[in-house]
C-alpha cells in the first residue's frame, strides 16, 4: 500500500544510521562487508572499505563499491542495535 512504503522507508534510514557496519548477502552466493555510506529508496548500497569475503576464507580488498538493491538477499549489522 501507499502508506507502508514511506514506513518501510523510516525504518531502513533509522536501521542504517545506527548500524553503518555491515555484512551483504548478494545472489550468487557472495558476501561483503563494509562501513554504509549511502542508500536510496531502491535499496542500492554505497559500501566503502569494501572486503569481499571469499569462499576458503579468502578476503579481498574492493574499496569502495555501488550495490544494486535487487541483487541484495540479506543485511547484517555488525554492531549490536
Amino acid at each position: 500500500s501507499g502508506e507502508e512504503k514511506p514506513k518501510r522507508w523510516r525504518w531502513a534510514v533509522s536501521f542504517f544510521k545506527r548500524a553503518p557496519f555491515l555484512v551483504v548477502k548478494l545472489n550468487g552466493g557472495r558476501h561483503v562487508q563494509g562501513i554504509l555510506r549511502g542508500f536510496d529508496p531502491f535499496m542500492n548500497l554505497v559500501i566503502d572499505e569494501c572486503v569481499e569475503m571469499a569462499p576458503g576464507g579468502q578476503q579481498n580488498n574492493i574499496g569502495m563499491v555501488v550495490i544494486r538493491g535487487n541483487s541484495i538477499i540479506m543485511l547484517e549489522a555488525l554492531e549490536r542495535v
